[in-house]
């Protein structure tokens, strides 16, 4: 935990679930955390939450869709606290659906956030991280992918496809960028209120109900990750309900 007291670091998809939840549990032991989220309002009561305990936090409103917002959180970031040590990828949506439905603005959806999105966030970091000589790249997947079901083909696809960027980078890093990602299964969140199809998000609201965990879970997996010695990376971090197939 010593390792984090002092670390900046940025967070995509922050103003709720996992995201609010890492950007708390960090500036509790010392990180200053710089917010992102397309809900400004959600953004500036988290900051205040986080200010009042004595934390040290700002936001940024984010929209991961467009890369010169990624750019605008990191550089707010370089701004205010003179550096970047961390930037957590977590941004993300999920439209399910079979694949012969054809929700192909549902695909477009998820790709622009899931892959572009953690793309543009990287791309914004590794500059900065490049000229300081050190920095982490976190990136919150799922554990969809891990096993391919139904209904999650293309949602699976851009998770996957994150796994694969991910260790292609890691084998070109000097190991002064380290990268790690982190699969959550269930986790209580508002995921599955943007589902359009109606029968798939009551499965998975059924599914939240009856095993979700905790995303302060989360938060402790990016903690673990983010607060080891430099010379320490951790790769994959799959995090589940203990009731999760």
């Amino acid at each position: 935990m010593q390792n984090i007291k002092g670390k900046v670091v940025a967070i995509t998809g922050a103003s709720s679930g996992m995201g609010e939840a890492i950007a708390i549990e960090l500036a509790k032991i010392g990180a200053k955390v710089v917010l992102g989220a397309r809900r400004t309002e959600q953004l500036q009561q988290i900051v205040e939450e986080i200010r009042n305990k004595g934390g040290i936090a700002t936001f940024v409103q984010t929209d991961v869709k467009h890369k010169t917002d990624l750019v605008r959180l990191v550089n707010t970031a370089v701004a205010q606290y003179g550096k970047l040590d961390v930037i957590v990828n977590n941004a993300g949506v999920s439209q399910l659906s079979r694949i012969d439905e054809l929700d192909i603005d549902g695909w477009e959806e998820m790709i622009d956030i899931n892959l572009k999105g953690v793309l543009y966030g990287m791309a914004a970091a590794i500059p900065v991280f490049k000229n300081q000589e050190s920095g982490h790249i976190v990136n919150i997947i799922s554990t969809s992918g891990i096993k391919i079901v139904p209904m999650q083909g293309v949602y699976a696809g851009t998770k996957n496809a994150i796994r694969t960027i991910a260790e292609a980078f890691r084998q070109e890093s000097n190991g002064n960028i380290r990268i790690t990602g982190i699969s959550p299964g269930f986790v209580k969140t508002d995921f599955a209120n943007n589902i359009k199809n109606e029968e798939v998000k009551t499965a998975i609201q059924k599914g939240m109900e009856q095993m979700a965990i905790d995303p302060i879970a989360i938060a402790n997996a990016v903690i673990y990750a983010v607060s080891q010695p430099d010379d320490v990376e951790i790769g994959d971090i799959v995090i589940r309900p203990s009731k999760q197939n």
